[in-house]
C-alpha cells in the first residue's frame, strides 16, 4: 500500500483486494444493528460518514487505483478493519474464523496486514 499526503488528506494506491477488504469490513459493521453512537465508537464516524466512504469503495474493481481519503475517513477505514473481527468472538474470547471468512471473504490475517500497512504507510508518507 502506498499513501501520499495531499494537504490534509491522503491519496491511497489500492489493489482490488485491498479495496474489497475495506468495503467488506465497513459494510459489515454498517449493516449491523448499531446506532450512530455505537458506530462512532467502533469506526469514528456516524452512519452517514461510513456511507460516504462505502460509496467510493463499491466495486467491482479490476485494477489498482487511487482513492482520496480525508484523515478522518482513513481512520474510519482503519477502525473498521480492526473492529470487524471483534464481532466474531465468542463468549470465551475465541475467534470464529470460518464465519468471518464466509461473511467477509477474507481471513483475519488479511485485515490485520492491511491495518498494519495503513499505519506504516501513513507514518512513512
Amino acid at each position: 500500500m502506498k499513501l501520499t499526503r495531499d494537504g490534509d488528506a491522503f491519496i491511497a494506491r489500492l489493489t482490488p483486494s485491498q479495496v474489497s477488504a475495506m468495503y467488506e469490513a465497513l459494510s459489515y459493521l454498517r449493516h449491523r444493528d448499531f446506532d450512530d453512537t455505537a458506530l462512532t465508537l467502533l469506526v469514528g464516524a456516524r452512519r452517514d460518514g461510513g456511507d460516504a466512504v462505502l460509496e467510493r469503495l463499491v466495486g467491482p474493481h479490476t485494477e489498482s487505483r487511487d482513492f482520496r481519503f480525508a484523515t478522518q475517513e482513513l481512520h474510519t477505514v482503519h477502525s473498521a478493519l480492526t473492529a470487524a473481527p471483534t464481532m466474531f468472538l465468542v463468549r470465551d474470547g475465541a475467534f470464529l474464523q470460518e464465519p468471518f471468512h464466509i461473511r467477509l471473504g477474507f481471513y483475519r490475517e488479511n485485515l490485520d496486514a492491511l491495518t498494519h500497512a495503513i499505519m506504516q504507510a501513513a507514518t512513512e508518507g
